[in-house]
This record gives C-alpha cells, structure tokens and sequence, in this order.
C-alpha cells in the first residue's frame, strides 16, 4: 500500500534521497544518535527508519553463515509483520537481507546502492504505515487514491 511509483531513472539511492522521502511523510522527524551516531527517522510511536552499519557481532554471525555485510550503506526499515518481511526477502534478494540480530523482529535491512529511488520509497511509505496514527495513515493513503 506505498505511494504509486514514480518514473524511475535507473539512479540507485542515496542517504539524502532517504532523507528527503521520509521528511516528507506525516509527522515524521530525523533524530541522529544512538550508539553509531547515524540519522533514524521516527514518529512518536517510534523509528521508521535508520541507517545501519555492521557491529562486530554482526560481522562475525554472518561469517559463521558463509556471508557478509555488503558495501555501502544500509538502511534498517520496520515492516507489518514476519511474514511480510519473509515475503520481501524471498522477492528481493539482490536488495533486501537480514541479520541474525533482526531475527523475530518485523524489520529488515536494504542495500541503498542496489535499490532505485522509487522502490526505496515504497519501502519507506509501507514502514511508515506500520508506525503512523490510523486516521493520519488513511487520509494520506486517501489523498493518494490507495484506500
């Protein structure tokens, strides 16, 4: 249920594009902090949004599983439920992964540099459906023609 695409240019996305995507939703805020220091994007019922860098632990987990933590940056996003996040996995595997950090957890992670623009928005517009207020959620989705 996010925005209808827009035309895409082929150009993958940027932390300035995730920037500009998630500011302009309702209601949402850039907070930058934590323990990496690195930009999130939430609303008061919580993040949406935030880059996330490999910690050690995570790099050691995925050698254990033969793989590794890919180059550029990574974008975490909430999603509706397990199996949505399972769905997304299985249909966007070049873009989309997870960690074993994120296991029972309705998040997953995105390559920013192996996703388009207009993609990248879905995937910002559907994490912040999960977290937004009902009515605020479907008069933007009304606006849109997605009710």
């Amino acid at each position: 249920m996010a925005a209808p695409a827009q035309e895409d240019d082929g150009v993958m996305a940027t932390v300035e594009d995730v920037r500009a995507i998630a500011l302009a939703l309702p209601g949402v805020s850039e907070r930058v902090g934590g323990h990496t220091g690195e930009p999130a994007w939430r609303l008061p019922s919580g993040q949406i949004a935030w880059i996330r860098g490999p910690r050690a632990t995570d790099l050691q987990q995925l050698a254990a599983l033969g793989a590794a933590w890919p180059e550029g940056p990574v974008l975490a996003v909430r999603v509706g439920t397990q199996d949505e996040k399972q769905e997304m996995l299985a249909a966007e595997p070049d873009v989309l992964f997870t960690i074993p950090h994120f296991d029972g957890y309705a998040g997953l992670l995105v390559r920013l540099d192996a996703i388009d623009r207009d993609r990248l928005a879905e995937i910002i517009a559907d994490a912040w459906l999960v977290r937004a207020p009902v009515l605020v959620a479907k008069r933007w989705l009304d606006e849109r023609g997605l009710a």
